[in-house]
């Protein structure tokens, strides 16, 4: 039986997990065609909120993080996601959106993207963006629930 201070560690160590639960920190990244290992092609998951759209990151503005490289177009971009990357990390490890409701994993078109409550979703192409828009709240449930099931045999 645990004591009350063990209780309280335990619950704090639960909780503190539970809030991480959704930042995609222990799963895998898309870098889908790239040789290099980049994230999102070597776009900057920065510039979509700061720049409104999807920027080319420079090789010299580079960062690690969660097994992938991510490129930035500024030292500023770089320095806002390592202060903090759950902000900046698109939803479902940068994989399509759709697709990832759909059960499977797919690559993305960095053109083909929403913010929705403050989160990055990419999407395989300019048209299933389209579909995806037309549903954006059912499909986020779907992807959420599928999400921590996928796996590399899941990649299409």
């Amino acid at each position: 039986m645990l004591d009350r201070r063990a209780f309280i560690g335990w619950a704090t160590a639960m909780l503190a997990t539970a809030s991480h639960a959704g930042a995609d920190t222990t799963r895998p990244v898309n870098t889908l065609g790239s040789p290099d290992g980049l994230a999102i092609r070597g776009y900057d998951p920065v510039a979509y909120f700061r720049d409104g759209g999807p920027r080319l990151g420079k090789p010299e503005f580079s960062a690690r993080h969660g097994g992938a490289v991510w490129r930035f177009v500024s030292a500023e971009h770089k320095t806002l996601f390592e202060a903090a990357p759950e902000r900046y990390l698109p939803a479902y490890g940068g994989f399509c959106a759709y697709g990832t409701s759909r059960g499977y994993l797919v690559k993305i078109e960095p053109e083909a993207w929403s913010i929705v409550d403050g989160r990055l979703y990419l999407n395989y192409d300019l048209g299933v963006r389209k579909t995806w828009l037309g549903r954006t709240k059912t499909y986020i449930a779907r992807a959420d629930g599928t999400w921590p099931r996928l796996t590399e045999r899941d990649i299409r």
